[in-house]
């Protein structure tokens, strides 16, 4: 018999979210973003979950070639585009679009000759500053993509830091939007702009906020980027990460329980023990108190998390015994909610599922 421990994911839902995705952005074209294994997800069960999205974005190489042997022949997007000549070679060979965000990438597509026109999104740093061209660089390098004679069409793009939370006091959305459109002024080319944050915002900013593409990222898988918990903006979580209990222990006042003896029973307990620790992916980190479900009832983490086990308690599911259901996040408890006791967010618990823990579908 396998451990119990298993992450269950929900196609239905990965459907279900991106239709909510469309519906915030009827006008827009969708790109599913499903780098990092989609959210740890898994490539192919994004694949099937986002057939009716209009492309799929990610960072790697290796699995933007993956979605094409696996048989997507709609657009891929390359969100930090390309690295050296080999990958642009790649992007032709493929048909596989890219991101330009520095003038060391527009020399390199221009010295490099390729067989087949790729389309590039022209990536304007609009106050992140992570990644983009400053505004008032924006046309010049607009200039040398359409000067260059293998590039096709030019997306403009942006990336939104804040707009989960609309009136940010360091850089509000809105203000990004109206340093993309000084940059972009007269530029032709459709608007990538929105991701799950942006996507949330665009009925009440639909006199401003125009995106020809949105790339919804989060909100696909179930969790949000904050301003809002899931099911306030309608999403259905898309992995649960659930496990059993393997053991169940009765302490008195006074006992200790877990490594570092960090938590002390203020009165008798009764503790169960779960297959689940920080080699699953399960947050060590997370303190006593982060949300659990046992039998479906809400109970909490008692001591630190281990590397194969946990420890919960038991004393409001006196029914709980070895064998007992629990969840770790997922369908009854959202991971935000998680993430959050745990002092993280739900895209680093999906991201964090190990190897080792069996993946279901249903």
């Amino acid at each position: 018999m396998p451990r119990p421990i298993v992450a269950i994911i929900h196609l239905a839902a990965l459907r279900h979210n991106l239709a909510r995705a469309r519906a915030c952005a009827p006008d827009s074209r969708a790109w599913a973003v499903v780098k990092a294994n989609a959210y740890g997800h898994g490539l192919e069960r994004a694949l099937r979950g986002f057939a009716e999205a209009d492309g799929l974005a990610l960072i790697e190489f290796d699995n933007a070639v993956r979605l094409r042997e696996l048989g997507w022949t709609k657009p891929v997007l390359l969100l930090e585009g390309w690295f050296d000549a080999a990958d642009l070679h790649t992007m032709a060979r493929h048909g596989l679009n890219g991101a330009a965000h520095c003038d060391e990438q527009i020399a390199l597509l221009e010295s490099t000759p390729l067989a087949r026109r790729i389309d590039v999104h022209l990536k304007m740093n609009t106050g992140m500053n992570r990644l983009g061209f400053r505004p008032h660089e924006f046309a010049r390098a607009h200039a040398r993509l359409r000067a260059i004679p293998h590039v096709g069409e030019i997306t403009l793009m942006t990336h939104f830091a804040n707009a989960d939370e609309a009136a940010h006091r360091c850089l509000p959305i809105g203000e990004q939007i109206r340093r993309f459109d000084a940059g972009a002024a007269g530029l032709p080319g459709p608007r990538s702009l929105a991701n799950s944050a942006g996507v949330f915002r665009m009925p009440e900013l639909k006199e401003t906020l125009v995106s020809d593409w949105i790339r919804p990222g989060i909100m696909l898988y179930g969790g949000t980027p904050g301003g809002g918990s899931a099911a306030e903006h309608g999403l259905l979580p898309a992995m649960t990460l659930a496990s059993e209990l393997i053991g169940v222990q009765d302490i008195a006042a006074g006992d200790f329980v877990g490594y570092g003896s960090r938590f002390e029973a203020d009165r008798a307990m009764r503790i169960g023990v779960v297959a689940c620790g920080y080699a699953d992916g399960y947050p060590r980190h997370a303190p006593t108190g982060t949300p659990v479900l046992v039998n479906g009832v809400r109970t909490r983490s008692v001591g630190r998390v281990s590397m194969d086990m946990m420890a919960v308690d038991l004393t409001d599911v006196p029914e709980a015994r070895v064998g007992s259901r629990v969840v770790l996040w997922g369908q009854g408890l959202p991971i935000d909610e998680v993430a959050d006791s745990a002092g993280t967010i739900g895209y680093e618990l999906m991201c964090a599922v190990a190897p080792r823990v069996r993946i279901e579908e249903d």
